[in-house]
């Protein structure tokens, strides 16, 4: 694979294209972005359309959970959604929080900041806020939210252990997140594992469930519970375009599986401000 900087240049020119168009583009044309041929992310995404909050035009169907239906948000929380798109999970929250509540979303990509702050701008809501910014060097100050969300964005990060630590940081004492994301039991194929395009697609990127969770403890979390689990399958049409029939045939057998799991975690109430020994207090 790419290293980290140029890893972070695909997945900003991918979703970058991919927030210039709507759910139904996006859900007919691979990946969303005309030519891309990555993973359908409509593989992974749940229906949004039922829950108080939900906007059409924030819903680019890029989800793989839904985070807050197992957050504990809290009306007065403040709530940060990281990789938060074109809003769509933000303005869920907003429902819960009110408008007592603040919901902050920060993204990297300028075109989602863009399009989520348009949004926010139509619904006139004065409580949500989005930033540009890095999940590994968030742009928020310690101990600012009550509850972190994230929806299929964390396999995106290059470097999980310093979005986890970032993550712990910005939380409050007694604080928790929930977040949905893509994690592997089993190798996949090299042939799987060396294409970009799956990486823009949340399925290279993935690690071990295992080593997923791990690494969450190693940051500081208590109580770190896995709220929902739900088998990824890639058509055989997808995989095609990286493996071969025998390798296809081969993954199947293997036993891989892709999951999308949704993990909850806690901030100790006694918790320093930053992750055991990030050095950042």
């Amino acid at each position: 694979m790419n290293n980290a900087e140029e890893l972070k240049k695909l997945v900003k020119e991918k979703y970058g294209e991919i927030a210039l168009q709507s759910k139904e583009q996006n859900e007919t044309s691979c990946c969303g972005a005309t030519g891309c041929c990555t993973v359908d992310y409509a593989i992974f995404a749940d229906n949004y359309t039922q829950l108080e909050g939900y906007n059409p035009d924030a819903d680019l169907g890029l989800g793989c959970g839904v985070p807050t239906e197992f957050a504990q948000i809290k009306p007065g929380d403040v709530v940060l959604d990281l990789g938060s798109g074109a809003g769509n999970d933000c303005f869920v929250a907003r429902a819960i929080v009110g408008d007592t509540g603040k919901v902050l979303g920060v993204d990297m990509t300028e075109a989602m900041v863009a399009k989520a702050r348009d949004n926010a701008e139509k619904l006139g809501f004065h409580n949500v806020e989005f930033r540009q910014g890095e999940i590994e060097d968030l742009p928020l100050a310690a101990n600012r939210a009550d509850v972190v969300i994230s929806n299929c964005v964390l396999n995106l990060v290059p470097d999980k252990r310093k979005a986890f630590s970032e993550t712990y940081r910005v939380l409050k004492p007694g604080g928790h997140f929930s977040i949905s994301d893509v994690v592997l039991v089993g190798e996949l194929p090299e042939g799987l594992v060396q294409a970009s395009e799956l990486y823009a697609g949340c399925v290279s990127g993935a690690i071990q469930k295992e080593d997923y969770l791990q690494i969450i403890r190693e940051a500081g979390f208590e109580n770190v519970t896995v709220q929902k689990e739900k088998v990824i399958q890639v058509p055989d049409e997808i995989l095609k375009d990286y493996l071969s029939e025998d390798e296809i045939r081969a993954f199947r057998a293997s036993n891989t599986g892709i999951f999308s799991i949704t993990v909850y975690g806690d901030k100790p109430a006694a918790a320093a401000c930053c992750a055991p020994g990030s050095n950042c207090c």
